[in-house]
């Protein structure tokens, strides 16, 4: 099946909007603002943690974020870089992020993240729908 160019412009677009959520999620990490993070999310989100802990809805996760975000990143940094997208359907996409935390001096610090978010595109705006983080260990 072709794609028009309309098509692919459409999809470009959908792709650029998706990366701003993403920046905007760097942006509440770097600057430890719970709120601006917790916006992201649908109402009935799911969000696993680095460590594996499942967070169920906004409230929850909410909860979660103030309690460990604040002072988390006062001597390290964060950054998130879309690799991927994969639209399910026009509304529903998986994307795929390489995650790196950093000293203040932008060394690294231990093992890059490969989280997946599921987002959905609601009133025109992409959110956070179902979001797994995962450390990638060494070989």
């Amino acid at each position: 099946m072709k794609t028009s160019a309309h098509d692919e412009t459409t999809q470009a677009a959908e792709i650029e909007a998706i990366r701003e959520v993403i920046a905007t999620l760097e942006h509440s990490q770097q600057n430890e603002l719970p709120d601006e993070f917790v916006g992201l999310f649908r109402a009935d989100a799911i969000w696993t943690t680095g460590h594996g802990r499942r967070l169920t809805g906004r409230d929850e996760i909410a909860a979660f974020t103030h309690e460990v975000l604040p002072g988390a990143m006062r001597d390290t940094t964060a950054t998130y870089e879309v690799v991927q997208v994969l639209f399910i359907r026009p509304d529903v996409a998986a994307v795929k992020v390489h995650a790196q935390y950093l000293t203040r001096e932008g060394l690294p610090i231990g093992n890059p993240g490969t989280p997946l978010y599921v987002m959905a595109k609601e009133g025109g705006r992409w959110r956070l729908a179902a979001c797994q983080n995962t450390e990638v260990l060494a070989a």
